[in-house]
This record gives C-alpha cells, structure tokens and sequence, in this order.
C-alpha cells in the first residue's frame, strides 16, 4: 500500500528547512529509525554531501538517521532496503536524469508502490506524477526521457503561483504554461500552493494544509480544491 507525503515544498517562507511539516514527518516515519535521501536534483548546484548533511541535520531533530544514495555502490539495492525514503527538491531535469543514469527509477516506483513510506518535495514530488513536464525548472540538461514514477495518476506543478494584479511582470503565468501543456498532453495537473501537500494511503490521495490547490484538465476550466479534498478520481 503506497504511504507517501508529496510536499510542493521543504521550506516556506520565513521559516526553516522542513519545520512546517516535521510533526506530520515524524509520524509518516514511525517506522523507521532511518531515512534514504536522495540528492540528485542539487539545488544551487550544492554537492550531494553538503545536501545530505542539511537533511541529516533536520531529521536528527525527530530522531532518524540519514544516508545519501550517493554513498551506496548499489544504489538498487540501497532503495530496495530503505526503510524510508525522500527526494529532495532542485532541479527536475538533474533530478531524472540521474534517476535514469543510475537505473533506479524503475525500482523507486516499486518500492514506493509496495508500500515504503516517502517523502518528496519540490523535484522530489515532480517526480511523483506521470511526467516531469510540469516543473518549473530550467532545463539543463537533457533526460533520456520526460516519464516519471507514475505513483499518483496526474500531473504536479509545484510552487503554483497565483497571477499577481499588482505585477509589472508581462510574461507567462503558471496557468497560461499548464493551458500549454494541454495542447498537447491529456494528464490532469495539479497546481499545488506553497505549504500544501498531498497525503497517499493505498489508493487514497488526499489533499492536506491550509490552502486549496488548482486543478487543471485538458478542455475544461481550471477548479479550486479545498484541502482535505480526494483525488483518487482523477
């Protein structure tokens, strides 16, 4: 039974790496005394060790240990023995294309469907959908391809942005990019507001936090969910 926590992001404004959802963290972890990061999506372009000791430091505070998957020689095996597992957030291009190079995606999605409790921020929950052609990011560097681990049945956008009346700003918002996508992709999106997350259990997919989330599908107009909304519809 999936167990996952798909956050649009680690750090919210005015606070610190994972505060706003650590006591939520600590009970989706229950499990385990230790945690699988993985720090492929460098954000900043910071090292996979500097990265790992940012993570290592948050999650001392609740209790678990951290290992990078960088210092694993098998990293299949390494995931395939995790007692948890999170993905942080960076850049989504970087992200999958290390997951491809290192032939683990195959077997995170596995993983994760068989029931091994994760943690996904930003990259880290771009990756949750059926695509990675809903990130923000820039690409720079090309994946062998755009499909991800498919564990929930949509799309995300992470960090949606709400239009700005009072910008001078003349470019794109994040809805004009999802009407885009929607010309040629079918895949629903959810644009996921800072401090939201969504809660996986089994088939259940659940809308959590303070906000609602913007839902887009192909043809239709764009809908406000309220938190503690089920997806597992879509």
């Amino acid at each position: 039974m999936k167990n996952l926590i798909i956050a649009s992001t680690s750090t919210l404004h005015g606070g610190s790496y994972l505060d706003y959802l650590l006591s939520v963290l600590k009970e989706h972890f229950a499990s385990c005394k230790s945690i699988l990061f993985i720090p492929y999506a460098r954000p900043g372009g910071i090292s996979h060790e500097e990265y790992t000791q940012k993570v290592q430091i948050v999650f001392k505070t609740i209790g678990l240990e951290v290992k990078g998957l960088h210092e694993f020689s098998n990293p299949i095996e390494a995931i395939q023995q995790a007692e948890g597992i999170f993905t942080g957030g960076g850049n989504t291009f970087l992200l999958v294309s290390q997951l491809y190079e290192n032939k683990v995606m195959d077997v995170l999605k596995q993983t994760l469907e068989t029931g091994t409790p994760y943690l996904g921020t930003s990259a880290g929950s771009n990756i949750c959908g059926l695509t990675m052609q809903t990130t923000n990011d820039m690409p720079i560097i090309y994946p062998p391809s755009f499909e991800t681990l498919g564990v929930i049945p949509f799309n995300l956008n992470p960090h949606y942005l709400d239009p700005d009346v009072n910008s001078k700003h003349m470019g794109e918002t994040r809805e004009t990019r999802i009407k885009e996508f929607h010309q040629f992709n079918t895949a629903a999106v959810l644009g996921l507001r800072e401090g939201s997350w969504l809660e996986v259990k089994g088939a259940s997919i659940v809308l959590r936090g303070t906000l609602t989330a913007r839902l887009f599908r192909a043809n239709q107009e764009a809908v406000e969910l309220e938190s503690g909304s089920e997806l597992s519809f879509l």
